[in-house]
């Protein structure tokens, strides 16, 4: 069981005890409070210091304000890495260094003694209880954090010029100003104010024996921030390494463009935006390694195996940013990357059931990309065409996420190997998968619906490549409320069948969703009106059904979901996906 040191604390005693200096790692996040969040703090221990603005009505025996955790563990040098609280605390600096700074100049034999306490708190102690201003009790690592140089001469110097233009200036000029408002306002009960501070404001230190235990105790104690994510804790190891080899000023500028152009292009429901980059490149290094079980281990279990060894390697963050690069050329439907059917492949894979197409289209990348990070175009679109039968018609027969990882995992194995990905051991019987597929129930909230009306919007041949950016819903042509008034329809099953659906831009979805088909032509066509031109559908099918009939009737449902049935069947089977 891990071993945990837990003790509430005042700052004073927290700061001025003889142990290491407390270490802000070079995977934390840039220091981020701004002008809010400092003068909240500041109203906060005002007002308990100063109760009523009467510093009388304050009980220095009893009286205390809780400011949070401070979650740490010691490291291989003896430092306090600051897991949790590293804004209040950094915070707290800042506002304890301007204090010292205006009692610096006070010359009372009170004030001196409450800057020598201040001292204690900002700087590390001799053996005999002097404090050395050569050490400051803090220090900073943060990799992507240019400004940090100026929070540690801020703290050495108490200065912040007005040339200091980053968060930890900012916010100490605030703290001097609210000092100077509130001596000129308080001078009588100026020396209460920092020692009721030091003395009375409490934290929890929790030093933990180990970084992992620290990151667990920091994900279920915080629920204001962002915890640490994987990637913080990859980007401490590979910033190491590229240390180690004097390239880590180039490599701070390069992981700040990776992670802005993560942030754009990935949009995880967990964890953040760079994860999701690791996480794509972890099955490309799995099927290199040959691992086909279906049971993935967590993201930084992976990495971190024999001490983050696939870190500690050129190729890697060369290779992150190659992957990256190219998901940025599919979100962007870039033409001069990709040809046309490639693009529309990639748009109705985007309306896939499941996010394994984008692991699989990741190791594909990484295993076929020439020296220029492109693609055989030819290549690249069958393989495109052969996922995206599989993968919708396993959702019907498999449902589940986690039925296609034994499958998928296989291919891409084949893929490392430079086998062609044809899914031989998982074709589907034609039979009993056109019966799973005809008896589905194609409810709006199945994704898998979503995914059939994508993909088959996209075999009408007039169909242009659309915008990924743009929100479609599911169009009912025959519309529910108008089965619920005329009850034109046998049976309100068919109301749900893929037959009655399309997909439709969310715009117009709203507009023509209760009206008769004859209706609907002009949403679905556009149409002019006192503000100007209304833009149409940009579904091909849509206008055709529009203007090929005068009403859409059950047989146009029934017909239509046979049609969409059998030549999904047949695709099932030009794939070679069919026993």
């Amino acid at each position: 069981m891990s071993k945990l040191n837990i003790e509430q604390k005042s700052i004073e005693l927290l700061f001025t005890e003889r142990k290491p200096k407390f270490l802000i790692p070079d995977y934390q996040r840039p220091y981020a409070w701004g002008e809010d969040e400092c003068q909240t703090l500041w109203d906060d221990i005002f007002t308990f210091a100063i109760p009523d603005g009467d510093a009388t009505k304050f009980d220095s025996d009893s009286d205390e304000y809780f400011l949070g955790p401070i979650v740490t563990f010691k490291n291989k040098n003896g430092e306090l890495e600051i897991i949790d609280g590293q804004q209040r605390l950094t915070t707290l600096m800042l506002l304890l260094r301007a204090f010292y700074s205006k009692f610096g100049y006070m010359m009372g034999k009170d004030e001196v003694k409450t800057a020598e306490r201040l001292a204690k708190c900002l700087w590390q102690t001799d053996e005999v209880g002097n404090p050395d201003k050569e050490k400051l009790k803090i220090d900073s690592e943060v990799a992507t954090d240019d400004d940090k140089t100026e929070f540690l001469e801020i703290l050495r110097t108490g200065e912040a010029s007005k040339e200091m233009n980053s968060r930890y200036a900012k916010n100490y000029r605030f703290f001097q100003d609210k000092i100077e408002e509130f001596l000129k306002k308080y001078v009588q009960y100026f020396i209460y104010l920092p020692l009721r501070i030091m003395n009375n404001c409490i934290l929890l230190p929790i030093e933990a024996e180990s970084q992992e235990t620290a990151l667990r105790i920091f994900s279920t104690l915080n629920d204001r921030g962002l915890p640490l994510s994987d990637s913080d804790i990859f980007k401490a190891q590979l910033y190491k390494y590229y240390s180690d080899n004097g390239a880590h000023d180039g490599f701070i500028e390069r992981w700040k463009k990776l992670d802005e152009l993560c942030g754009e292009i990935f949009h995880s429901s967990s964890g953040v935006p760079m994860d999701e980059l690791f996480t794509r490149y972890m099955y490309f290094l799995r099927a290199k390694s040959g691992i086909r079980t279906s049971t993935t281990e967590a993201l930084r279990s992976f990495y971190e195996e024999n001490n983050y060894a696939i870190l500690k390697n050129t190729e890697t963050f060369d290779n992150l940013e190659k992957l990256a690069n190219f998901w940025n050329d599919v979100s962007n439907q870039d033409t001069d990357v990709f040809s046309d059917r490639v693009l529309r492949k990639l748009f109705v894979l985007n309306y896939a059931p499941n996010g394994m197409w984008c692991y699989l289209v990741s190791v594909y990348f990484m295993q076929n990309k020439d020296e220029n990070g492109k693609l055989d175009d030819e290549r690249f679109y069958c393989f495109l065409d052969r996922i995206t039968a599989f993968i919708w018609a396993y959702a019907v027969t498999n449902p589940g996420v986690n039925a296609l990882r034994t499958p998928a995992f296989s291919e891409m194995i084949n893929i490392v190997n430079d086998k062609d990905v044809l899914f031989a051991d998982y074709l589907f019987d034609y039979d009993s998968t056109k019966k799973f597929i005809e008896n589905f129930k194609y409810y709006n909230n199945r994704p898998i619906t979503k995914s059939m009306l994508a993909w088959w919007a996209f075999k009408n041949p007039s169909q242009k490549l659309m915008s990924i950016t743009n929100v479609y819903e599911i169009e009912h042509i025959y519309p529910k409320k108008r089965q619920e008034v005329q009850g034109g329809l046998s049976s309100d099953e068919y109301l749900e069948m893929l037959g009655n659906k399309s997909i439709l831009e969310k715009r117009i979805n709203i507009r023509a969703s209760d009206y008769r088909l004859s209706d609907k032509k002009r949403y679905y066509d556009g149409y002019e009106n006192n503000r100007g031109r209304k833009q149409g559908t940009e579904i091909a099918e849509l206008k055709e059904i529009a203007d090929e009939n005068s009403d859409f009737t059950e047989k146009n449902v029934l017909d239509r979901n046979n049609v969409i049935i059998n030549s999904f069947m047949s695709y099932l089977g030009e794939m070679g996906l069919v026993k």
